[in-house]
């Protein structure tokens, strides 16, 4: 018994304590925000899925960071093929869940939904950081590079054509950001920044739906379509003037319990939110937020070795993707693409796989003196 004591007091002496209690603060601030967002339908399967999420996550987590992130890392390929084969499998047997678009959800027997794309996430970040890893030294060689983009693309494209542009963008976002930190010449850069505004208007009219082009078209002027595609955003705009500055009250918000709100209690939860806890509750997301992934950098920062550093930047990247993404939908600024809000949004898998990469921080911070192996 005192040797498991012991244990636990010296995990408690390593691991990133600042790290960790911003998570379980997070976290359990974004049930307590499900429960009320949830509240109306007297049914509480929201909030037991998310807190036991939650804390499988924390486990999951706590167990990854006893691991040193270079033997995590060791494991790419076992990480690219638990990552990939899941979402393959939703091309055949995939389903799509009351008031979504795409076929993006595996159903598990025993279990229930599960969303192969929120753990892929975590395993791009694992296999391209061991393969930045590998050729960091040689980043701006085209030999070197092709193989790197190549790479990089692959699960962008991947789930676009599983039909989550959403999340497609946060993987590209995660990978320009880890490429950036490899020390890819600015060059690339903007040559790839030309190219992208130049087929803009290509992928604008044959590439995207119209139904994507009328969310585009819509934060505009969402009084254009307010019965179609600016109905949400338009709902949105009217809960969070409704809330203030400090809001209506918990359980309290007259749209929010009225369901009013399309998705209130995961993609526009920062709606639900602003209603009952007004312009303070928003505040307190975005601090709160802001604060995870500056630890991240932190973190990366402190850790001898690159593979440490390409992980904090790949686990930045994706949160903040996702809060900038998520925000701007909720505040009519971009397009509605189905982007869940870290640590907030109602989803068991999305918590879940988002406290592993947690665990992938904690283990960087751990082992922050060991060296890269090469891989």
């Amino acid at each position: 018994m005192k040797g498991l004591f012991a244990r636990i007091a010296d995990y408690i002496r390593e691991t990133d304590k600042i790290m960790l209690l911003l998570v379980l603060f997070t976290a359990s601030f974004g049930c307590v925000a499900v429960f009320s967002a949830t509240y109306y339908t007297e049914s509480h399967s929201q909030f037991f899925t998310q807190f036991f999420s939650m804390l499988l996550g924390l486990g999951g987590a706590i167990f990854i960071s006893f691991f040193d992130h270079n033997t995590i890392l060791k494991k790419w390929w076992l990480a690219a093929f638990v990552g990939v084969i899941p979402v393959i499998l939703t091309f055949f047997i995939g389903f799509a869940p009351d008031g979504t678009d795409d076929k993006a959800w595996l159903m598990v027997p025993g279990i229930g939904t599960f969303q192969p794309s929120e753990f892929l996430k975590i395993c791009f970040v694992v296999t391209f950081s061991a393969h930045l890893s590998a050729v960091k030294s040689n980043i701006n060689s085209l030999k070197v590079l092709i193989p790197v983009v190549l790479h990089g693309v692959f699960p962008v494209a991947l789930i676009h054509f599983q039909g989550d542009d959403g999340t497609a963008l946060v993987f590209a976002v995660m990978f320009i950001a880890m490429l950036f930190s490899a020390g890819l010449n600015i060059k690339y850069f903007i040559a790839a920044g030309i190219s992208a505004i130049v087929a803009l208007p290509l992928v604008y009219f044959f590439v995207m739906s119209e139904d994507q082009q009328k969310r585009i078209f819509t934060i505009f002027n969402l009084e254009a379509d307010l019965q179609g595609a600016g109905y949400q955003q338009w709902m949105a705009r009217l809960a969070l003037a409704n809330g203030g500055i400090v809001g209506q009250g918990y359980l309290k918000g007259e749209l929010t319990q009225a369901a009013v709100v399309p998705e209130g209690y995961n993609d526009f939860i920062f709606v639900t939110i602003g209603e009952e806890l007004g312009l303070l509750g928003c505040l307190a997301v975005v601090i709160l937020l802001a604060a995870i992934c500056i630890r991240c950098i932190f973190v990366g920062k402190t850790s001898s070795s690159d593979s440490g550093m390409f992980i904090a930047v790949g686990i930045f990247a994706m949160l903040l993707a996702q809060t900038v993404i998520n925000l701007g939908m909720c505040l009519s600024i971009l397009p509605v693409i189905g982007v869940t809000l870290p640590f907030f949004s109602a989803g068991g898998t999305s918590l879940t796989c988002l406290m592993l990469g947690i665990g992938l921080m904690l283990s960087v911070y751990m082992h922050r003196n060991a060296l890269t192996v090469h891989i």
